[in-house]
């Protein structure tokens, strides 16, 4: 026999299947009648809108209707539950999370004040610094080439708002920073060593309830292609040091991880929502998407932090076909 009811809205959906299934296996399991609803600025061409219960076309997320479409959306189909999936769409559904409220809908989203720290890295690299989160030496890309003799080569370059490993680049020498840049960039230190994405869940209290990690054995596109699940207790520590620099943070996030051989791990980004990565988190037990909505549902909570190391996740190419 089937319980309550209750829809959620997965936005910006693009190729999230995975994060669907979790949602409804994690609905399964706690006997609730979940309708999964998505949507996209194209949604005929997302494969996560393809099998959703319903999909829905949207403006762009620098449109400035975008986040009253959501709420529209939310609204005509009593929606409890908004899940935004990449880091363009945070702060300005942050900024909106309240009308969300005042029609029933909960934006799994922090605070703007969260967001504007983990959209910002060197912001992000300040902020963790002085909690005493271990963070690579961080400076901007002018200050580097006004003083490269103070800095040692290699170096690492990235821009400041970027996402998805967009235009990260090694400089190796002073002469190989380009002359001009086209957006704000920073420049760290170079870390050598093997790289983690910590997958960390605050409960609605703000206690961190559980903190996963998992080796990223390869990358593409800026997400994990093949993981495995890892315990080490540099990384517990660090992520409840994170949580404490950053107390209003509320659900999932995640942040990355260089354990540099020399000098052990640094925090190098922070994505305050679903990472890429988190079926595997799932999979190995920390079912983060359960714990959210029994907390949308008011029902216990379940959360723990018992998830099984050694899980591997080798990913492949599936299709989703329409028409």
């Amino acid at each position: 026999m089937r319980g309550a009811s209750l829809a959620i809205l997965v936005s910006s959906a693009g190729r999230r299947v995975g994060l669907i299934e979790c949602f409804r296996r994690a609905a399964l399991e706690i006997s609730l009648d979940l309708k999964v609803l998505a949507c996209d600025a194209d949604p005929d061409l997302s494969a996560a809108c393809q099998v959703a219960d319903r999909a829905f076309k949207v403006p762009r997320i620098d449109h400035p209707d975008f986040a009253d479409a959501l709420r529209d959306i939310a609204a005509r189909h009593e929606v409890r539950l908004v899940v935004p999936t990449i880091d363009p769409e945070l702060l300005p559904l942050a900024l909106a999370a309240g009308e969300f409220e005042a029609i029933g809908a909960r934006v799994h989203v922090s605070p703007p004040s969260v967001i504007n720290v983990a959209r910002d890295k060197a912001e992000t690299m300040r902020v963790l610094g002085a909690a005493g989160v271990p963070v690579p030496a961080t400076s901007t890309y002018e200050d580097v080439r006004a003083r490269p003799a103070e800095w040692p080569w290699p170096l690492f370059m990235k821009p400041r708002n970027g996402s998805a490993s967009r235009l990260i680049r090694l400089v190796r020498t002073p002469d190989e920073l380009p002359q001009d840049i086209e957006e704000p960039m920073i420049v760290q230190e170079f870390l050598d060593g093997p790289e983690y994405t910590i997958n960390a869940f605050i409960d609605a209290t703000g206690r961190l309830k559980a903190a996963v990690a998992h080796h990223r054995l390869s990358i593409r596109a800026g997400e994990v292609e093949k993981g495995r699940t890892v315990r080490d207790p540099r990384f517990t520590e660090i992520a409840h040091r994170l949580a404490e620099a950053l107390p209003e943070a509320r659900g999932v996030l995640c942040f990355q991880i260089i354990a540099d051989r020399q000098n052990g791990p640094k925090v190098i980004e922070i994505n305050a929502r679903f990472g890429g990565g988190y079926p595997l988190v799932d999979r190995a037990g920390a079912t983060f998407a359960r714990w959210l909505l029994e907390e949308v549902a008011g029902l216990p909570s379940s959360a723990h932090d018992e998830w099984r190391e050694g899980v591997l996740m080798l990913r492949y190419d599936a299709a989703v076909y329409g028409g």
